[in-house]
């Protein structure tokens, strides 16, 4: 009885963590920290202006905290486009409400994204300048959302959607699927100092691609075959 009130006590009272563990997460904390202020710096001057001086002084840290976590300026710019990547999967799976199937999982996830570009209109600078000052970066994240997309497509696939292709090609259907959602995000909300938001009918005609594509086109969208329809 004694041991329970205790525990109860101490669990009321905010009992701090150990010290070896409020250290680990404050030098978890400080890392982030130093990362968003990377993202920041990059987002605003771009990677070659990227200097370490306004790095830390971004994230509030002296350059000797600096090399504590990162060897170089570019081993957390090699970091940074993961990172920010993780942050846009992380929002995306946040706004996924549940779905029957891959389409309906898909529209949500299409939304999320332009709905991520909102928030964070400096992502498509990293992402794009990244493929030529961080390809290794670059490639770490891109690898990151097609893994992602693969995951959604082979479970839509094993419970019997998309009967008319084979795993492999549904690898090229998540790389068709990535260079569509990157290129409508260029081309319709991109504008300097800001990402407006994506018109619906933008949305509409991806997914109607997206449904046509992997599904099938419903029988009376098809067109008629020659000669169809003919009266004798």
């Amino acid at each position: 009885m004694m041991e329970t009130k205790l525990a109860e006590k101490t669990a009321g009272a905010g009992v701090k963590a150990p010290r070896g563990r409020r250290r680990i997460e404050k030098s978890e904390q400080t890392r982030e920290a130093l990362l968003q202020a990377a993202a920041e710096v990059v987002g605003e001057k771009g990677f070659a202006n990227a200097s370490i001086t306004l790095i830390t002084q971004k994230a509030g840290v002296g350059q000797g905290t600096f090399y504590n976590y990162f060897n170089s300026r570019q081993e957390i710019l090699d970091e940074l486009m993961p990172a920010v990547g993780r942050n846009l999967l992380a929002y995306v799976k946040g706004k996924l409400t549940g779905g029957h199937s891959f389409a309906e999982l898909e529209e949500q996830q299409f939304r999320a994204f332009f709905s991520f570009l909102q928030i964070a209109p400096k992502f498509f600078r990293i992402l794009n300048e990244a493929y030529l000052f961080s390809p290794e970066g670059h490639d770490a994240h891109m690898k990151n959302v097609f893994d992602n997309y693969m995951r959604f497509l082979l479970r839509s696939h094993a419970s019997g959607e998309f009967p008319g292709y084979e795993p492999r090609e549904l690898e090229v259907i998540a790389q068709i699927l990535m260079a569509a959602r990157d290129y409508l995000a260029v081309n319709y909300t991109h504008e300097e100092g800001g990402a407006p938001k994506l018109p619906d009918f933008v949305a509409d005609t991806y997914m109607k691609f997206v449904r046509y594509g992997l599904e099938g086109v419903p029988p009376q969208a098809q067109p008629k075959k020659r000669g169809e329809g003919r009266k004798e």
